[in-house]
């Protein structure tokens, strides 16, 4: 017997996986309020896709795919749904024979402890003259990840790609691209909505 997953392209389990655990559309005019601060009809909570093993594993597979050119020396983003992500590209580099470590941008700086908005490095480690991945779940206006960028930039990190799974077609491309950053998609919202 062969399994949806045996029969499908990866981008297209990938798309059904989202669709089925992370994506919907609310009836009679109800809106939910994006972190852009837009109102929308339909929303994407990419969490149960991407803490899927599955899901996980194709949006690794996927984004790695999408690499040309030099490898980047780390891949990281916004705290929360940029962290399943990063890991997630950062360990299926590793069992493709081409690590790429992964690290967190925090939203704020912890109040104890070291107190830093990037996590992942040793001592002595960081992301001075790296050139940086950054990913994202999810991408409306572009201003979380922008953040981010804006974070890692400060550290010394050069961000020049960002890879996100749904880009929500609302303006980060344009954002992004502004700031000097290539923004690659593996889905728009019309993938969904079409």
């Amino acid at each position: 017997m062969t399994s949806n997953t045996d029969t499908q392209a990866p981008r297209a389990r990938l798309r059904s996986l989202i669709a089925a655990k992370s994506f919907g559309i609310f009836p009679d005019g109800a809106e939910i309020t994006l972190a852009s601060g837009k109102k929308s009809n339909f929303y994407f909570n990419m969490k149960p896709a991407m803490l899927d093993p599955e899901g996980a594993a194709l949006i690794g597979g996927l984004m790695l795919d999408q690499l040309t050119g030099a490898k980047p020396d780390l891949v990281g983003g916004l705290e929360l749904g940029a962290i399943p992500i990063a890991c997630a590209v950062s360990l299926l580099s590793h069992l493709r024979g081409t690590p790429i470590p992964a690290f967190i941008v925090r939203k704020q700086a912890k109040e104890h402890g070291a107190k830093q908005r990037i996590e992942g490095f040793a001592p002595g480690d960081g992301l001075a003259g790296k050139n940086i991945l950054m990913v994202e779940d999810v991408t409306t206006t572009g201003g979380s990840i922008l953040d981010a960028i804006a974070v890692v930039r400060e550290a010394g990190g050069i961000v020049t790609r960002a890879f996100t799974v749904v880009d929500r077609l609302e303006g980060a491309e344009e954002t992004l691209r502004a700031a000097g950053v290539e923004l690659t998609a593996l889905f728009t919202a019309r993938d969904f909505l079409g």
